[in-house]
C-alpha cells in the first residue's frame, strides 16, 4: 500500500504516518520538514501545493493506492490563505489524483462545513469554513472513492480509541490521535466510500463505528 499524504507535517498527518509507517508519504512545503515526518516512519518529498502544478503532483501520485487531503493553512493566516490551502489544494490534489488514475481519497474537513457561518462569525473562521465547505462540494462532483470526515475541534489528548461517527453528531471534540486512527482504518477497509461523516469522542470502538458506516 502507498498513501500519499498532503500537509504531511500536520498533526494529524504526523500521526497517520505514524500509523502507516512506511506506506504513507507526506507532502511537505518546507524542506526543513522532511526530518519530521520521516521520524515517524513514513518518506516526505518536498512539494507545495500553493505553487505545483498538477502535472508535478500527479507524477508524485503516479502508482499510489490512496490520497489524504490532510493539509490546512493552520492557526495564525489570513483569508486569503484559508482559500489558497484549504480549497484551492484540495481541489489540485483531486485533480492529480484523477489525472494519475488514483481512485480512493480521503479529505479531512471540518465540523461546520457543508453549511453557512453562523451570523457574525470571525471573518477568518468564514473564510475557513467557506472554503471547506467549496472543498467538499468539488471532491463530491467527482467520480473518486472519497470519503469525507469532519472531525470536532481537536485536541492533542492521548486517543482513547472510541468514538462518534456518523453523517451527523452532536458537536464535540476529538483527539488527533483518534482521527489519524479513523483515517488508517479507512484506508485499510476501503470503508465509508462516497459518505459524508462527522467525528467525535464517543463510546465506539473505532472499527465498530466505521463498520456502522460502511
Amino acid at each position: 500500500m502507498r498513501i500519499i499524504i498532503a500537509g504531511g507535517h500536520g498533526k494529524i498527518a504526523l500521526r497517520l504516518g505514524r500509523l502507516l509507517g512506511s506506506a504513507a508519504t507526506g507532502l511537505v512545503r518546507n524542506p526543513a520538514h522532511v526530518a519530521d515526518v520521516e521520524a515517524t516512519g513514513a518518506r516526505a518529498v518536498v512539494c507545495d501545493l500553493e505553487s505545483a502544478g498538477v502535472e508535478e503532483l500527479a507524477a508524485i501520485l503516479d502508482g499510489a493506492d490512496a490520497a489524504v487531503f490532510a493539509a490546512g493553512a493552520g492557526p495564525g493566516s489570513g483569508v486569503a490563505r484559508k482559500d489558497t490551502v484549504d480549497r484551492a489544494a484540495s481541489v489540485l490534489l483531486a485533480d492529480a489524483a484523477e489525472r494519475a488514475g488514483v481512485r480512493r481519497f480521503l479529505q479531512v474537513s471540518s465540523m461546520g462545513a457543508g453549511r453557512p457561518p453562523a451570523p457574525g462569525s470571525d471573518e477568518v473562521w468564514t473564510a475557513y469554513i467557506t472554503a471547506k465547505t467549496a472543498a467538499e462540494e468539488d471532491l463530491r462532483r467527482r467520480g473518486l472513492d472519497w470519503t469525507i470526515v469532519r472531525p470536532g475541534g481537536l485536541t492533542d489528548e492521548p486517543g482513547t480509541g472510541r468514538v462518534r461517527l456518523a453523517p451527523e453528531v452532536p458537536r464535540g471534540t476529538v483527539p488527533r490521535d483518534d482521527v489519524a486512527a479513523v483515517l488508517a482504518e479507512l484506508l485499510r477497509e476501503r470503508a465509508a466510500i462516497g459518505r459524508v461523516l462527522e467525528l467525535v469522542s464517543g463510546d465506539t470502538p473505532i472499527p465498530e463505528a466505521i463498520a456502522s458506516v460502511r
